[in-house]
């Protein structure tokens, strides 16, 4: 396939290449060549051209990539789309997640200068697991990328919860705009039993200014004036890909016996 610089000139390309009439044959990209990188830019352009709907702007601008048939996660390509992520801390309003925000940028940070100090040897994630359980021995895994990662793949299980709490209608019946009960399921699951009772003392703080529901998805949406419907829509879509990444750390760190239980 031609590779084009635009939504719109790959849009002319199709129409050229069958004649001018869209009717003959030309066909919007498909989901796997939108995630596999062959038009990272354009990702979104595309889906809105085609599908005629705006879309999540904050999360479907940065969506993951489908994993390969043995589930390993391509470091590049990870570090890439989750350092997008950090930014949607900013949607929950009380600075109290600014501490959630943080603690993501600096592990992500932590894992691109393992990354960076050997990319050919670091291509996949499971990769820097496994040479610094090597090199560190007794050491690990609370070490270096690998305890990044550990604590990394917490703060992405805390939006994944949240999202799917939201996408799968789950709400305070009392306080159906209020969004209180999907963040503490995710705090929950996800993050709680590695708190001290300091830090979630704090955070039941934070749960009393959490945004409205509407507020948090136009949020999400980076002000724009979209349904609902519309917004859960490609909260689904997104967590497709995202879900299966996070799933298969978890996996791997399970598997390499890598997982730490203490709390901060």
């Amino acid at each position: 396939m031609q590779r084009v610089s635009s939504p719109l000139m790959f849009y002319s390309h199709l129409l050229e290449k069958d004649g001018g009439d869209r009717a003959g044959g030309a066909s919007p990209p498909t989901g796997q060549q939108l995630s596999s990188g062959f038009f990272p830019a354009e990702r979104r352009a595309l889906l809105q051209l085609f599908d005629g709907r705006r879309t999540m702007s904050l999360l479907l601008e940065n969506e993951f990539s489908e994993l390969p048939e043995d589930k390993s996660v391509d470091t590049k390509l990870f570090l890439d789309t989750v350092s997008h992520l950090p930014s949607f801390f900013d949607c929950l309003g009380s600075k109290v997640f600014t501490v959630i925000k943080s603690d993501i940028n600096g592990n992500i940070t932590k894992i691109r200068g393992v990354y960076l100090k050997d990319p050919a040897k670091y291509v996949t994630l499971q990769d820097i697991v496994e040479a610094e359980r090597e090199a560190h021995g007794a050491e690990w895994p609370k070490v270096g990328g690998t305890l990044a990662l550990m604590w990394l793949k917490r703060g992405l299980r805390f939006i994944q919860i949240l999202l799917q709490s939201l996408a799968d209608g789950e709400r305070d019946e009392n306080n159906p705009n209020l969004i209180r009960v999907n963040i503490t399921k995710a705090y929950e699951q996800a993050l709680k039993r590695y708190h001290g009772w300091i830090v979630q003392k704090i955070f039941n703080a934070a749960l009393m200014a959490a945004p409205y529901r509407s507020n948090f998805l136009k949020a999400l949406s980076k002000g724009e004036e979209v349904t609902e419907e519309d917004c859960l829509a490609a909260v689904r879509r997104f967590l497709v890909n995202y879900t299966a990444t996070v799933d298969a750390i978890y996996e791997m760190y399970t598997d390499l016996n890598a997982e730490l239980d203490y709390t901060v």
